[in-house]
C-alpha cells in the first residue's frame, strides 16, 4: 500500500471519529440544550453542528473541480437559529454535510492528493485542504465535547479516558 493510499485510508477514519465524538456527546444533551447558548458570544450546539454541515456542503462538493467556498452558501446564516428546530432537523442537516464530506474521501485516489484545491480563491494541494479542513472540524467538535460536558455536568458520561483512570 502506498503512502497516498494509507493517508486517504487514515483520513476517513480521522474524520468518522470526529463525527462520532460529536454525536456521543450531542446524544448526551437535551433536545433544549441543543439551542442553549453560554452566553450572548456563544454559539449554540445546533449552530456549531449547522455550521459544521454548511462548511462540509459547501467545502466538499465539487471538492476538486470548483471553489471550495461556493457562491449559493450563506456562512452568516449558519450562526443563526430561530427557536428550535427540533432534534431530527439539526440531525438531519448534520447528516447531509457529513454524508457529503465522506461521498468525497470514498472518491478520492492517491493522484487526487496533489491536484489543485481553490477555497475562496487560494489554492492548495487536495492533501492540504484535506488537513485544514480536518483541523477545522476537530476544533468544532471539541467546542461541541465542551458544551455537551458542561451542560450535562455531573451526568456527563465519558467519551475517553475518565480523569484519574488511565493507569
Amino acid at each position: 500500500m502506498s503512502a497516498a493510499d494509507t493517508y486517504l485510508d487514515d483520513i476517513r477514519v480521522q474524520f468518522r471519529k470526529l463525527k462520532t465524538l460529536a454525536e456521543d456527546a450531542i446524544a448526551q444533551v437535551t433536545d433544549d440544550e441543543l439551542v442553549v447558548s453560554l452566553d450572548a458570544e456563544s454559539n449554540s450546539l445546533a449552530v456549531i453542528m449547522k455550521h459544521i454541515a454548511g462548511n462540509l456542503r459547501s467545502r466538499f462538493t465539487d471538492f476538486l473541480t470548483s471553489d471550495g467556498e461556493k457562491p449559493n452558501r450563506n456562512r452568516d446564516g449558519e450562526f443563526e437559529i430561530a427557536g428550535n428546530p427540533g432534534r431530527a432537523a439539526i440531525m438531519a442537516d448534520w447528516e447531509s454535510g457529513w454524508r457529503r464530506l465522506f461521498e468525497t474521501l470514498d472518491s478520492l485516489s492517491p493522484a487526487d492528493l496533489l491536484e489543485e484545491v481553490r477555497v475562496r480563491g487560494e489554492a492548495l494541494p487536495a492533501l492540504a485542504q484535506l488537513n485544514r479542513q480536518m483541523t477545522h472540524h476537530a476544533y468544532h467538535v471539541g467546542q461541541i465535547v465542551f458544551m455537551a460536558k458542561h451542560l450535562r455536568s455531573s451526568e456527563w458520561r465519558n467519551l475517553s479516558i475518565p480523569k484519574k483512570r488511565s493507569g
